[in-house]
């Protein structure tokens, strides 16, 4: 059996102790927010929750789920940014966070977007809404379909804005940090949310964020802010340094001022005492070959999480111990384990990462076979 070996002797902060990742309790971060969530955007782990899956009316951080229906029909060709939207006389109707639409008033999907994300614009969010699904009604059954998918049990909406109270129309911290991680999975989001300053109309109505931590929070991709008397001050706030971003949702805070504190107060001790450790070798991985195959050989993939959450308290080295065999008999499907990634942390087993086929090889016919000998004679000659 091959053993490829390698070491990574950068000093990355890691202890034994810091392995397993704890969730704190609600008093072990000075949170003055009633309900609150810490998450890390690769692995989902939770850091911090406080009253995370109390049901609560989101606000305008309802337009997180807004932005995701959005941006997965612009990943699947369902629309592109240059798409034209027309304004209904009911998109137009809308006050509140606005750009003041006009009925009949075209805009891309580009600059909808962007009102959307920078200024919560709810005209433009039930635009969208009509532009994708014919309504807003139909929009906001996707919205709750899609809540249902990513296995959110304390979220239902009423509306694609979050402008109206309604007792039906509830999330939660934790709900809000899953959608929110599923929003940053995708790069294009990013091009809105970082957006501190902006214009529309050839530059005659500015734009500026409602979200301000993007402009003073180092490393701040988003996301989304909302407030409405009921729902108070909400905030789901992502930043990244160094490789890793968290999710912090802030519900119900009492001015925009503790609301910003309690958001930066959790991103801040995440970034100080966590990190990721991949969970993928350096080094390429090699092929390996199949007897009787109707290939070579099959190329082996990974499995799993790319990388594991870890404090960073200590010094240490993460190395790498790569199992595969010199060979595998055919036939080989596609998915069937063929090795294992062990990951060291300072000598002790951290974790073990499986290593499976990336195609399927089927047994070489009767004229492979005799090929197979063929080259069998030849080299021992």
């Amino acid at each position: 059996m091959k053993r490829f070996v390698c070491s990574v002797l950068a000093a990355l902060m890691l202890t034994a102790p810091a392995y397993a990742i704890e969730t704190l309790s609600d008093d072990a971060i000075e949170i003055s927010a009633p309900s609150a969530m810490l998450m890390e955007k690769v692995t989902g782990e939770v850091i911090y929750e406080k009253n995370s899956h109390e049901r609560i009316p989101p606000a305008s951080v309802t337009k997180v789920m807004t932005l995701l229906l959005i941006i997965e029909a612009i990943d699947r060709g369902d629309i592109s940014l240059e798409d034209t939207v027309i304004a209904s006389a009911r998109a137009a109707s809308f006050g509140g966070s606005c750009v003041f639409l006009e009925e009949g008033e075209k805009m891309s999907v580009h600059e909808m977007l962007k009102c959307i994300a920078v200024v919560s614009a709810n005209d433009c969010a039930v635009a969208m809404a009509e532009h994708l699904c014919g309504s807003e009604q139909a929009f906001v059954q996707r919205m709750n379909e899609r809540a249902a998918q990513l296995g959110l049990k304390d979220t239902h909406f009423c509306n694609c804005t979050g402008l109206f109270e309604d007792p039906e129309h509830y999330s939660s911290a934790y709900d809000i940090a899953v959608m929110s991680r599923e929003l940053i999975r995708h790069e294009l989001i990013k091009d809105y949310t970082t957006i501190w300053m902006d214009s529309i109309r050839n530059g005659e109505f500015g734009l500026s964020n409602t979200n301000k931590l993007v402009y003073y929070y180092e490393g701040c991709t988003g996301l989304k802010t909302g407030f409405t008397n009921e729902a108070m001050y909400c905030l789901s706030a992502t930043a990244e340094r160094d490789g890793v971003e968290f999710i912090a949702v802030i519900m119900h805070g009492e001015t925009i001022e503790s609301r910003n504190d309690d958001a930066k107060a959790l991103l801040n001790y995440g970034f100080a005492n966590y990190k990721l450790c991949p969970l993928r070798s350096p080094d390429v991985l090699p092929p390996v070959s199949v007897t009787l195959g109707s290939a070579d050989s099959v190329q082996p993939v990974y499995d799993g999480p790319e990388a594991a959450l870890i404090a960073k308290n200590g010094a240490g080295e993460v190395s790498y111990s790569l199992e595969l065999p010199e060979a595998v008999a055919a036939p080989v499907a596609q998915g069937q384990r063929i090795g294992t990634l062990k990951v060291m942390l300072n000598g002790e087993a951290f974790r073990e990462v499986p290593l499976l086929a990336g195609s399927s090889v089927e047994s070489a016919d009767f004229g492979g076979i005799l090929l197979h000998l063929l080259k069998g004679f030849v080299g021992m000659k």
